[in-house]
């Protein structure tokens, strides 16, 4: 099993959400205001005056044959409006109770 967080701009969610649904990615946290700056290229979303935007994160628990499709999925997305602001991150689940 992994971890995938994925921080994105709010206009993603409905997307997100229902990429999830049809990939039957089903365990997750939703954080609906976040505040960042993209390493590369992305601009400040604060939330404020000068920058307004907003992100949004989720941090899903899929099953590793899941992992590389639903990435795909993401980026594709991203690609589609590299403007917005989309990034996902992976990492191993050691154990679960």
């Amino acid at each position: 099993m992994k971890a995938i967080f994925v921080s994105f701009n709010q206009a993603y969610y409905e997307m997100i959400l229902s990429a999830m649904d049809r990939n039957n990615i089903r365990g997750f946290t939703y954080w609906d205001e976040v505040q960042g700056r993209g390493s590369k290229t992305g601009e400040p979303h604060y939330g404020s005056h000068a920058w307004p935007t907003l992100n949004s994160a989720i941090l899903a628990m899929v099953d590793d044959e899941k992992v590389d499709h639903f990435l795909e999925i993401l980026h594709q997305m991203d690609q589609q409006t590299e403007a917005q602001g989309l990034r996902a991150f992976v990492w191993n689940i050691e154990k679960t109770i």
